[in-house]
């Protein structure tokens, strides 16, 4: 038998990912202005070894149906979350640190800072989760009055991103000298102008921060489109996918490490980590009530409205909430992935509208899986053992209260069968992950010459 290991992502949305997470009498209502929720939660997950920190972002406020939104908490109003993590980052040590921010709306430049700054502060911790922007609320926040086509923004990403992996390189490793007797601070020879000429982007450096102690903070992705998994080929070093069941995850699994030859890349250099939201109790049969009291707490409005924009935005209202989705739909606009694993979810299982919102509102998309640890377990070991995922990313439904039971009944289940580390591994979140540092693209340079 492997002993490879499982990677962990905790992925916090602040009362939890489940879409009535905020009713649970043991979620935090007010989390998402709670500093000290964070910090507790935080330090539980490492305490826990969780490889990592996961914060999804959006800029701007949801847009929906008011009647459904007022009832939700989840990209509502919330703290930024590279400020977030670098708070984060003064109170633990060893979990990484991984933020959302979109190639849409800012500049290589800033966002090339922002997360070498966030390495720095957390000594080699940071992670940069790489997506694009197809909200048209977003837009309207930035002066603009629509969205980029699909092929755009990932053109756009895939620049963007190339980008900052140079801007990172700009002072080699050893630069700074710092020599007080003969009054030099960095040596001139190891300071590197991009000037970087591209379709989308003009951009000088160099970078005004010196390289990360990673290198690079890690490059985490989640596309499931032909773009996307081009794009996480070329760039991503984990990557958070949304499947449902196995036989897609592992078809996905192979088709992207498989795309990564092209571009000489070690396909254990990306760790794929599909999304999953546990509920774990003491038995099964505790697990199941507390599933189904979570899905009592859903309003079917927030039910429709979830599934809609899970679907692309898909116009739900004028159909029949007690009868199955019509045959054929209307073409998706949206998330591929989410798209197909939900349709074929409704199609498999005969699912009105009503009970296909309650059972993707709950979980938003995300595979779930609830019972007792061992059951848990041996559903994250069948995941594992069939080559479907390297680990997973844990979206908690609600917060502080199943966050606090993953890490006491599943960890130590998957710790005793071998599947989990007992202590880290390294003090950077490449080293936890087993990722290599890479190297600078001037010392490439300099070997070739």
């Amino acid at each position: 038998m492997s002993d490879k290991k499982m990677r962990l992502a905790a992925y916090f949305n602040p009362t939890g990912h489940h879409v009535a997470s905020w009713r649970h009498p043991r979620a935090q209502k007010d989390a998402s202005m709670n500093f000290k929720h964070y910090v507790e939660i935080a330090q539980t997950a490492e305490r826990a070894k969780f490889d990592m920190i996961f914060l999804a972002d959006g800029l701007a406020t949801r847009q929906a149906d008011m009647e459904a939104i007022s009832r939700s908490v989840q990209f509502i109003a919330h703290f930024e979350p590279i400020t977030l993590l670098s708070a984060l980052a003064a109170v633990t040590e060893k979990i990484g640190l991984v933020a959302t921010a979109s190639t849409t709306y800012n500049e290589p430049f800033n966002i090339a800072r922002k997360f070498a700054s966030l390495d720095w502060i957390s000594n080699g911790r940071a992670g940069w989760n790489l997506v694009t922007s197809a909200q048209v609320a977003e837009a309207g926040n930035f002066g603009r009055d629509g969205i980029d086509t699909h092929a755009v923004r990932y053109g756009r990403a895939q620049e963007f991103a190339t980008i900052v992996k140079a801007l990172w390189d700009s002072w080699d490793d050893d630069a700074f000298i710092m020599n007080t007797e003969t009054g030099l601070y960095f040596q001139p020879g190891k300071m590197h102008y991009l000037n970087h000429k591209g379709q989308y982007y003009n951009v000088r450096g160099p970078l005004n921060v010196p390289r990360p102690p990673q290198g690079h903070p890690v490059i985490v992705q989640a596309g499931a489109s032909e773009e996307g998994k081009e794009t996480a080929a070329m760039f991503a070093e984990a990557i958070f996918s949304p499947h449902l069941n196995v036989e897609a995850a592992k078809a996905y699994y192979d088709d992207v490490k498989g795309r990564m030859k092209k571009y000489g890349r070690d396909p254990d250099h990306l760790k794929i980590l599909p999304g999953l939201s546990v509920v774990v109790a003491e038995t099964d049969a505790k697990a199941e009530e507390d599933f189904n009291y979570l899905q009592s707490l859903i309003h079917p409005m927030v039910g429709r409205e979830i599934l809609s924009t899970m679907m692309g935005g898909l116009d739900l209202s004028k159909y029949d909430m007690d009868k199955e989705l019509p045959d054929p739909l209307p073409e998706n606009k949206g998330s591929k992935g989410h798209y197909d694993s939900i349709l074929a979810m409704a199609r498999r299982e005969n699912l009105t509208i009503r009970q296909l919102g309650a059972r993707v509102a709950g979980a938003r998309g995300k595979n779930t899986t609830h019972g007792g640890p061992k059951k848990v377990a041996d559903y994250m070991e069948s995941w594992f053992r069939a080559g479907a995922c390297d680990g997973f990313c844990i979206m908690p439904p609600y917060i502080p209260g199943l966050h606090d039971d993953f890490c006491n009944m599943v960890i130590p289940e998957l710790q005793k069968r071998g599947l989990f580390r007992t202590e880290y591994e390294g003090k950077t979140l490449r080293e936890n992950l087993g990722l290599p540092t890479p190297p600078s693209r001037y010392q490439h340079q300099a070997a070739a010459e």
